[in-house]
Order: structure tokens, then C-alpha cells, then sequence
């Protein structure tokens, strides 16, 4: 399975996608603070103290994004890319404050509950600024799946998050209204904050396997493979063979490092094309690869403290 290239118009780059981002969180702020202010809704209050996140992180991604972007140097020979990673850790951090501030801010209400005035305009605001992120985080995550941004996928999580608080809120607030029950506007704030916090830990735990070099996604690794076996088969029975296959993902980038077996009278040139040859293989089906092969004669063995198995045995 190839990996597609990145098809989508350069205006969905994930800076500029980043910067409407930013705009929209403002446009966000305004209409659910707004909309707090009209009702008096702590479940509305918690959704307008989410969108302040949204804007922070979407800041702070953009930031990443431009840091990652920039090319390798002496000081970082491999990239900046694993940026992306602190944009991702960044916003999880800031989506469980924002769920313990729900929390606290619920707690209070639940005991002490008070009237909800002008519920239409308070429900109409809110679902427009709901609409605006929903928009916008189904165009994230397209464009998040074709650059391959942790960044701009973990922003669009973001945002799904801040559409399902206020889902739960407007739940919250029409159910207050319907029954009389006030207590019930709390109640939503408080789903919502769990929601939220659930959602803050899982983008801390992908950013922290992104800093400690985690394998690439198995579909990846099959691409890879099935690339080798194609040069396995093209050559002689028993000809080349290929192990110590190691993979990694940093951002947008993906490495894969292997040694390449050959028969010892081959000329250098001869094993040169070769080694060419599949590192572009690799390179064309999996955008953004960036693979390193060490030519070895088939009657030497690199020693390893955790050896790996022959690719012939992985692809079986």
C-alpha cells in the first residue's frame, strides 16, 4: 500500500490552515462569551474558557509549525520536525487545565444552581461558533492526513473537542429550560469537562512516543516491505537479502535504516546502483521517507544487542 503524495491547494498548508485557526478562536471567544454573558450558563461559561485554549494552542502550533519547517543545520543535522511534538504535548497540557477550571467552576454551580435568561440567543450563538469549528477541523484533518502534521491534526482534535462541549452544553441548557431542573446545566459542564480531559491525556501520551522515536504506522512498514520484497525477488535466489530493517517517525519526517547483503566480487558501482535504486523505491512510496542503507558482502553479520530478523522472514 503507497502512501499518497500530498494533493491539497498550497492555501491548506498547515500554517495557513494554523492561521484561520487563530482567526476563527477569536470569532469563537467573542460569540460564546457573548453568549455566557446573555444566559448566565456556567455550561456556556466553560465552553467560551475552552475556546481561550483553542486560541493559545493554535498560536503556540503555528509557532511549532514554522520552527519544524525550517531546514536541518550543524547544530540540528536531522531537522527540526520533531517540534510538532511539543505543539501537540502543549495543547494536551492545556486542555486538562481548562477541564480542571469546568470542574471547579461546575462544582460550584451544581450546589448553588442558578436561572438560565434568554436561552435562544445564548443556544443560537453557541451553535454558530460550533459550526465555524466544525468547518474547520473537517479541513484540518484532511490536510493534517496529506503533510502527515501532528501539529495540525492535534489542533483539529481540538476543535471536535470544543464541538462535542458544546453539544453537551446546549444538551445541558435546553434540558434546564425544558424541565426547570438547574442543576442539570452543571451536570453537562461537568461531562463536558471529563470529555475534554480525556481527550488533553491521549494528545500527552502520542506527543511523549513521538519524542522517543516510536516506529512508523504498520501500514507504513508494509509499504516498506513489500518495496523490498519486490527487490528481493528481481535478484538471483539468495543474492541480497536485507536486515536490521529499524524505523522511526519524527513529525513530518519518517527514517528507516537497514543493511543490504550482497555477494563480495561485486563491483562498488554495481552495489552502488543498487543501494540507489531501492532508497528511491523506498522514497517514492512513502513520502517523506528518508532511508539509510549500509552495503554489507552476504558473508558478514553485523552484531547488534537486539538483532533483528531477516526481512525475508518479516514479509512472509
Amino acid at each position: 500500500m503507497s502512501a499518497a503524495a500530498p494533493t491539497s491547494h498550497p492555501w491548506l498548508s498547515p500554517r495557513n490552515l494554523l492561521w484561520a485557526s487563530v482567526a476563527v478562536a477569536v470569532v469563537t471567544i467573542a460569540l460564546k462569551t457573548l453568549a455566557w454573558v446573555v444566559t448566565g450558563s456556567v455550561g456556556l461559561l466553560s465552553d467560551a474558557m475552552e475556546s481561550f485554549v483553542n486560541l493559545a494552542s493554535a498560536m503556540f502550533a503555528l509557532a511549532m509549525v514554522t520552527v519544524a519547517a525550517r531546514p536541518a543545520d550543524d547544530d540540528h543535522p536531522y531537522g527540526h520536525h520533531k517540534a510538532e511534538y511539543f505543539s501537540s504535548g502543549f495543547e494536551g497540557i492545556l486542555i486538562m487545565g481548562v477541564s480542571a477550571g469546568i470542574l471547579w467552576a461546575a462544582g460550584h454551580r451544581l450546589f448553588d444552581p442558578q436561572p438560565i435568561e434568554q436561552v435562544g440567543w445564548g443556544l443560537g450563538l453557541s451553535v454558530l461558533s460550533s459550526a465555524l469549528n466544525g468547518l474547520l477541523a473537517w479541513v484540518m484533518f484532511r490536510s493534517a492526513r496529506e503533510h502527515r502534521s501532528i501539529a495540525l491534526e492535534a489542533d483539529a482534535r481540538h476543535l471536535v473537542t470544543d464541538v462535542w462541549t458544546s453539544a453537551g452544553v446546549l444538551v445541558g441548557i435546553a434540558g434546564a429550560a425544558l424541565t426547570g431542573w438547574l442543576w442539570l446545566d452543571a451536570v453537562a459542564a461537568i461531562a463536558v469537562a471529563l470529555n475534554i480531559l480525556k481527550e488533553g491525556v491521549e494528545l500527552v501520551w502520542r506527543s511523549s512516543q513521538g519524542l522517543m522515536d516510536s516506529a512508523v504506522e504498520p501500514e507504513v512498514q508494509a509499504t516498506i516491505d513489500a518495496t523490498l520484497q519486490q527487490f528481493l525477488a528481481a535478484q538471483a535466489p539468495g543474492a541480497v537479502r536485507f536486515d536490521h530493517v529499524s524505523t522511526r517517525r519524527a513529525g513530518q519526517r519518517q527514517f528507516v535504516d537497514m543493511h543490504l547483503h550482497m555477494p563480495a566480487d561485486w563491483t562498488l558501482r554495481h552495489a552502488a546502483e543498487l543501494r540507489g535504486q531501492v532508497e528511491r523505491a523506498l522514497m517514492t512510496a512513502v513520502p517523506g521517507l528518508r532511508a539509510t542503507i549500509e552495503l554489507l558482502p552476504s558473508d558478514v553479520e553485523a552484531h547488534f544487542d537486539d538483532p533483528r530478523d531477516d526481512v525475508k522472514e518479516a514479509v512472509k
